[in-house]
């Protein structure tokens, strides 16, 4: 427990490390571009998971993420004691990614941020579509190709950046994490609720979907 716990907080350590610092980069070297950060974002966190899932996977599982530590607890493939666990370390995890990133780049270590907001209708209804489209990912790779699963899902992230209008969180700890930077990749605390409700939506509703979808029988 003690390794998968481990492989969990440094898996989504190293995924806000990811995020926040090629946000950092991304928005430095495009001098005001968004569209160039935005590029650098998605591909240096796409590439993070591929890395991530594909060394850690046989550990953990590789969820780094509390939306899918949940789905697989409904499913019955992670047991409920352990997920308070799961969670906890990957939301600590994620905060202390997002520090040691400010420490990368010679920034304040503790910050909120204050500059990006991101609420409204069209932002939450992203989310909930972001985290459903991953948990279809992950459970129809698992389905179909597991071997291919650390793909699919680098693959989908990097696309959802770029097709969903809150640039796909799609995760409560990350959504968390990224409260604590001021940055391009952060958002403003006072919106992270509403995009946790949404996610969390998904898990349950996507459930239910994916199970009648894919089939009650697990491969």
């Amino acid at each position: 427990m003690i390794r998968r716990l481990a492989a969990e907080g440094l898996g989504t350590a190293l995924l806000l490390i990811s995020v926040i610092g090629s946000g950092i980069m991304g928005q430095t070297l495009a001098d005001g571009n968004i569209a160039i950060a935005l590029l650098a974002n998605a591909i240096a966190t796409g590439c993070m998971l591929y890395v991530i899932i594909t060394t850690l996977g046989p550990i953990s599982g590789a969820h780094f993420n509390p939306a899918v530590s949940l789905a697989f607890a409904l499913r019955g493939e992670l047991p409920w004691d352990e997920v308070p666990g799961y969670i906890i370390v990957q939301i600590v995890g994620g905060v202390l990614g997002v520090w040691a990133t400010h420490l990368m780049f010679a920034q304040p270590v503790l910050q909120l941020s204050e500059t990006m907001h991101r609420t409204g209708g069209a932002q939450w209804f992203s989310e909930f579509f972001a985290t459903f489209g991953l948990l279809m990912v992950i459970f129809g790779g698992l389905r179909a190709r597991p071997e291919a699963v650390p793909t699919l899902v680098a693959l989908y992230i990097t696309g959802a950046y770029w097709f969903t209008a809150s640039t796909s969180f799609a995760n409560p700890a990350v959504t968390v994490a990224r409260g604590f930077s001021d940055t391009f990749a952060g958002i403003n605390p006072a919106h992270i609720p509403a995009f946790i409700i949404a996610q969390l939506l998904a898990v349950g509703i996507g459930h239910w979907i994916l199970r009648e979808l894919f089939g009650r029988d697990q491969p």
